[in-house]
């Protein structure tokens, strides 16, 4: 029989044994450290340190050459205050919204969907080949890419775009002058089909089949099928791309250069050529970093409107 004395020593010591799910925990500690130490590693090492160390430059006037490159100062907001009202950052950034919007958010995303259509329903034949078409340019290097459409557009006879208007009698046109915007839409688009219709595909085969039918007898047409039924069922993984795909085309960089370089006269000058051209070809590094900036906190803008248009939790 346990003593008097003995009872409270045995409660406390009750009380000061961990449970058994806190010793689970501690245990899991040093696994967990292993599994994502080096991720997190990582993710500072390349994201949040260089990031953070962005953020600094652009409130200094740091440049590569010249005396702001030995001794760079604290400007605070005059780099932004110098890009809001610059005319060529405005510009660039309303070229890069052109560009976004009907090369990512229109022409990928339209046409990724009737890819994803066409490959779901059983009555196409081919479907090998014309998910092989669709996919090969998702494959193939940027610079060779460029390299292949600069042949295409080129403004000679031999151009291989010049060579099929020329069967209609047109003659030769120099369609990276002419309509150069249009020019690199039609090759973003082309980059970026086989994404959106991956991601299309994958969402449409998550549709109760159930659904569809029970549209189809109550008199549905296909278009209304699509409308009432498939697309608010795949609203999420539809906004899900529209955040990837915008957050990858504005960074869109070495497509363009290859291409036009910006021009003519600025015509295709995105946000990711000005940059560059301030931080590397004028050396105003302070500058670049401000326009990364505004242009970061644009797609951290355009990524929470996305999220709440679908209504996903994050």
């Amino acid at each position: 029989m346990t003593s008097s004395i003995d009872a409270p020593v045995a409660a406390t010591a009750t009380l000061r044994s961990p449970s058994p799910r806190r010793r689970g925990r501690r245990r899991s500690w040093p696994l967990l450290l292993i599994l994502l130490g080096p991720a997190v590693a990582l993710i500072l090492l390349f994201i949040v340190v260089p990031a953070g160390y962005g953020i600094y430059l652009s409130f200094t006037n740091t440049q590569l050459t010249g005396f702001a490159a030995r001794d760079p100062k604290f400007v605070g907001l005059d780099n932004y205050s110098y890009l809001l009202t610059s005319a060529d950052f405005l510009s660039s950034l309303g070229h890069t919204g052109q560009f976004v919007l009907y090369s990512a958010i229109i022409g990928q995303t339209v046409l990724g969907m009737v890819a994803a259509i066409l490959l779901s329903r059983p009555w196409v034949r081919g479907k090998g080949i014309f998910g092989a078409a669709i996919l090969m340019p998702m494959v193939v290097p940027e610079v060779v890419a460029s390299l292949a459409w600069a042949s295409v557009l080129s403004n000679g006879r031999a151009g291989t775009l010049n060579q099929l208007t020329g069967l209609f009698g047109a003659g030769p046109t120099d369609w990276l002058q002419v309509v150069p915007m249009v020019s690199i839409i039609t090759v973003n688009i082309w980059r970026g089909i086989a994404f959106a219709m991956i991601m299309f595909q994958a969402a449409l085969e998550d549709v109760p089949v159930e659904l569809i039918e029970a549209a189809r007898i109550d008199g549905a047409r296909a278009l209304q099928v699509f409308r009432y039924v498939t697309l608010p069922l795949i609203r999420g993984p539809v906004f899900l791309y529209l955040l990837l795909t915008t957050i990858s085309t504005v960074g869109v960089f070495g497509l363009v250069y290859f291409l036009t370089q910006g021009g003519p006269g600025g015509q295709t000058r995105l946000a990711a050529i000005y940059i560059y051209e301030r931080a590397l070809q004028f050396s105003q590094v302070g500058i670049g970093s401000a326009a990364s900036m505004i242009l970061l906190a644009i797609v951290l803008v355009l990524g929470v409107v996305y999220v709440r248009l679908a209504k996903v939790e994050v």
